[in-house]
């Protein structure tokens, strides 16, 4: 039987960008609990999940991760792992006092941002996120303290913000936003409060920036791109609705199975990136799915080489990693 799929153009090409997918915060992660199931064996329990793709968690729940929101679904003693988003003191704390084996697989630059929210609130500070409200990394941040911390989603809010005081105020930023919609947000929260404490830092994090660029880039030669990840994947989101400002046709998909052969009718060339919680087994189950409705190459763009690597917790070596003096 013949495929009556419309057709790409004879000469259709694939670009993939660079970087895209995993990035050293998600390896960690996923590492964590990969290792806390070797070492101390099914059932490991994750606060949320822990990475936003959904073929990641399939993965870990198939070999015995269970995925909880709430601790007191947690037996005593069990081993706990906190999901990459971060999680609030609050949870932290009562995690201790039920006496589980916790690992925390927060990503490290979230940490970072946790780290400078207490310290500045030490110092008096207030602050306004910028971020997504329900997101889990808003609320694990907004959670570091009781009280003083508001949150903005877009430009409008920013009117209807009513700190206790504005001598001491500092701006905290989600890590998987949108770089050009932060900085919309944040030049109208300094228009407003103009002596507000800025990072010396962005929050926004180099692998969603890293990615964004690229997909500045791909859209510029692209007809349509297609951004591997899941629903719930903030980064992913930013990624697709990026493509699309940029006047580039785009869609996100889970897996190579939600592509539709009519987005590609007469397409010459088609970009595919992938959100940093998205493995690459994806994208080029994606690309196979692509050349099959009738692309004839594959390029990868030229991008940056991302090297960053972040230390797992202690206790999660490995016997074979001791037996052969691996640190």
């Amino acid at each position: 039987m013949s495929d009556q799929s419309p057709r790409m153009a004879g000469d259709a090409a694939i670009v993939l960008a660079a970087p895209r997918g995993f990035c050293a915060g998600v390896d960690r992660a996923i590492d964590i609990v990969e290792r806390a199931l070797q070492k101390f064996g099914r059932p490991i329990y994750v606060r949320h999940e822990i990475v936003h793709n959904t073929h990641v968690v399939n993965d870990l729940r198939s070999r015995g991760a269970i995925f909880i929101e709430e601790l007191s679904e947690v037996p005593p003693g069990a081993t706990l792992v906190f999901s990459a988003h971060g999680v609030s003191r609050a949870v932290e704390e009562e995690a201790r006092e039920r006496g589980f084996r916790i690992f925390d697989a927060t990503c490290p630059l979230v940490t970072k941002v946790h780290i400078e929210v207490a310290k500045l609130a030490r110092e008096g500070y207030e602050f306004i996120m910028i971020g997504h409200k329900g997101h889990p990394e808003v609320e694990g941040t907004m959670g570091q303290l009781d009280g003083g911390i508001h949150l903005v989603e877009d430009v409008d809010d920013v009117a209807h913000v009513q700190p206790a005081q504005t001598e001491r105020l500092a701006i905290v930023t989600q890590t998987t936003l949108s770089v050009d919609d932060a900085a919309a947000i944040t030049s109208a929260v300094r228009a407003r409060f103009p002596s507000i404490r800025e990072p010396k830092q962005q929050d926004i994090c180099y692998a969603t920036q890293n990615r964004q660029d690229a997909v500045k880039l791909l859209s510029r030669e692209a007809d349509v791109v297609i951004v591997v990840g899941s629903p719930t994947s903030s980064n992913s989101n930013r990624l697709a609705e990026l493509a699309g400002r940029l006047g580039v046709v785009s869609h996100m998909v889970d897996h190579a199975d939600e592509l539709q052969p009519g987005w590609f009718a007469a397409a010459h060339t088609v970009g595919i990136t992938a959100g940093a919680s998205a493995p690459e087994s994806l994208v080029q189950e994606v690309v196979r799915r692509v050349r099959e409705l009738g692309a004839v190459s594959v390029r990868t763009m030229d991008g940056v080489e991302e090297k960053l690597k972040f230390p797992l917790p202690k206790g999660l070596r490995l016997d074979s990693e001791e037996g052969a003096g691996i640190s």
